[in-house]
């Protein structure tokens, strides 16, 4: 078997490949491909898979390019969706290819004359020159309706299906798009594979069957799982819902650490597969020693350890553990200023006047001034049932703010259960 697909089974991230493909990366050093689409000015976690597959790609001697999609993402690929989503318009676009390139290129080694240093393309340099009428003479009649529409991600459109949207021609055209990316590189850099989620399978055989109908070229389809939790839940947001971004300013080193610390013990033992570069037998190592004791979340401790580190570097890594240890302890009194704002960076937090703060009843000050909960009634409920914390303290109705409970007369930490915390800042 070839490594770099043994790698990918042993590690729960193979779903399907073209036959001959496997051959193909055994002949000879390939080169391959996956697309990106700017959908906002930050990957998140759910493009992590796909850039992981590109990383051990290339540390298996082969040469990967990430596109990112500055054409594609003017129109939106259907596949997964149940309804059209809203269009760009081309700066805010063009800033979001940015983004996306600068984040792309940390991840993959893109230095050096070695023969397999990655490359970043953009499939706007090559479709802005293309008119509609080249288009359709070029790429169009080599692909037949009757094909496009045998593709899952068009059929689930098409079907009735309860809550499904129709098609647009402009969605329609995706699979067409992204076929003339594979069908360019192939042409241009010699691309012979590209991968993909398991959703985009449609989308990839589209271009290998471009390909071998316009230049009678022989190219390979590879693609992975997509990633559920083990409930079957989506994964890739966080328990109030929200993205987990890889930039720091949208989602903070903190609370991507705390995501991955908080995995159950049967997702870490997958994700710990899926989302390090650890071998094999460090894993296996791992996962034996967390069930013998489970209360200590080794595995969990591990991965969070090393996705951050990944994503964010060891520092902030660093940071995260230094705020979880005090978070998770009543170590409040000894914290100063300085350390409270670098490792609670990237918390909810409000700016109150001084003077707004000191003597407010709990009950105001957790709804009306910080909004760190909806109603009064709200923060009644949370009062009750004994869940609210300042500076980790549990507090009752009677509570109000003193100067003492400042810390170095300027933040307090609210808290509601184990995970919600929000920073008041007095100024």
């Amino acid at each position: 078997m070839n490594a770099f697909i043994e790698e990918l089974k042993w590690r729960g991230l193979f779903a399907d490949m073209m036959p001959g493909t496997e051959e193909q990366l055994n002949k000879e050093t390939t080169t391959a491909y996956i697309g990106f689409d700017p959908t906002a000015d930050s990957l998140h976690i759910g493009s992590l898979i796909q850039i992981k597959i590109l990383a051990h790609f290339q540390q298996h001697g082969h040469k990967p390019i990430a596109l990112v999609g500055g054409a594609t993402g003017m129109i939106g690929d259907p596949s997964g969706k149940s309804s059209e989503r809203n269009l760009l318009d081309e700066a805010t676009l063009n800033h979001y290819v940015d983004c996306l390139k600068n984040q792309l290129s940390k991840f993959l080694k893109f230095d050096g004359n070695e023969d397999n240093s990655a490359e970043l393309v953009n499939n706007y340099d090559w479709m802005k020159e293309i008119s509609f009428l080249q288009f359709a003479k070029e790429v169009g009649k080599h692909i037949t309706v009757n094909y496009m529409m045998a593709k899952d991600s068009v059929k689930k459109r098409f079907s009735g299906e309860e809550g499904v949207e129709g098609m647009s021609f402009t969605e329609f055209t995706y699979q067409l798009l992204q076929g003339y990316d594979f069908l360019h590189l192939y042409k241009e850099k010699n691309v012979k594979l590209q991968m993909g989620g398991s959703d985009q399978w449609g989308n990839i055989t589209t271009g290998t069957e471009l390909i071998r109908r316009k230049v009678q070229g022989e190219a390979f389809a590879l693609t992975v799982p997509l990633i559920t939790k083990s409930d079957g839940s989506k994964f890739g947001k966080s328990e109030a819902g929200e993205n987990v971004w890889l930039d720091a300013k949208k989602t903070s080193p903190y609370k991507f650490y705390q995501f991955w610390l908080n995995a159950t013990d049967e997702d870490s033992e997958r994700f710990i597969k899926f989302y390090t570069f650890l071998d094999k037998e460090t894993i296996e190592k791992l996962i034996a020693e967390h069930a013998e004791a489970k209360h200590e979340r080794k595995l969990q401790k591990k991965l969070a350890e090393e996705v951050t580190v990944w994503v964010h570097g060891r520092d902030e890594y660093e940071k995260a553990v230094r705020a979880s240890e005090i978070v998770f302890s009543k170590g409040m009194d000894l914290m100063t200023s300085q350390i409270f704002e670098e490792i609670f960076d990237g918390i909810p937090n409000i700016e109150i006047h001084k003077s707004e703060i000191i003597g407010i009843p709990i009950i105001d000050l957790l709804s009306e001034k910080t909004g760190f909960l909806k109603s009064k009634s709200e923060a009644q409920r949370e009062l009750k049932g004994n869940a609210i914390s300042v500076n980790k303290e549990k507090v009752n109705e009677t509570f109000s703010i003193a100067e003492k409970d400042l810390i170095d007369g300027k933040f307090f930490l609210l808290q509601k259960g184990k995970k919600n915390y929000f920073i008041v800042k007095a100024i």
